[in-house]
């Protein structure tokens, strides 16, 4: 996310303008947008007024919501779908402190499928559920949209693949992308 980050003038104003662009229907309070994109309360309220100023954002009773009638509102928006602020070797990293992974496998917001029931899928073994929740809620900042994900221990994961499981299916059925893959799924 570095050179999105340089051309729109830091990684900050890229993590707030993803958090309005990914919830449009939000209003959001100066101390919601830092926390939501881990950021100082100083920083997430002097982007959120650039923002407001750029006509991106608007000001509302309590707080800020994305003005949907920006010109370049879509041009934006496409732009900071494509320009990813994580590579799936991160994701791979960042995941694989939350214990044994067997399977990785990303969709969703990803891979711009707004309809996809998930948007991670992690299997593996001794599973930390506490670290998994740290890694996702990092992952979500650099994004600014809350994920939606699924981890299963391998035993379990195997079992409902074996029954089809409805959740299982419709995973793998949808589009996705495996990003590690040591079950050979």
């Amino acid at each position: 996310m570095k050179s999105v980050s340089h051309i729109f003038g830091g990684e900050a104003k890229v993590k707030v303008m993803r958090l309005f662009i990914f919830n449009p229907d939000t209003t959001f309070t100066t101390t919601q947008i830092a926390s939501r994109a881990k950021e100082r309360p100083n920083i997430a309220r002097k982007e959120a007024r650039v923002l407001a100023r750029a006509g991106l954002i608007k000001r509302r009773a309590r707080g800020f919501t994305l003005d949907s009638s920006y010109p370049y509102l879509p041009a934006v928006e496409n732009f900071l779908i494509d320009a990813a602020p994580i590579t799936d070797k991160e994701i791979v990293k960042k995941i694989s402190r939350a214990g044994n992974i067997k399977l990785i496998l990303i969709s969703g917001v990803f891979l711009h499928d707004r309809d996809s029931r998930v948007d991670i899928l992690v299997v593996g073994d001794h599973l930390k559920q506490a670290r998994m929740l740290s890694i996702m809620s990092s992952i979500e900042a650099l994004l600014g949209k809350e994920l939606r994900y699924a981890a299963f221990e391998t035993v379990d994961f195997q079992y409902r693949l074996s029954i089809y499981d409805k959740l299982i299916r419709d995973i793998l059925d949808s589009p996705h992308e495996k990003i590690l893959n040591k079950l050979g799924i």
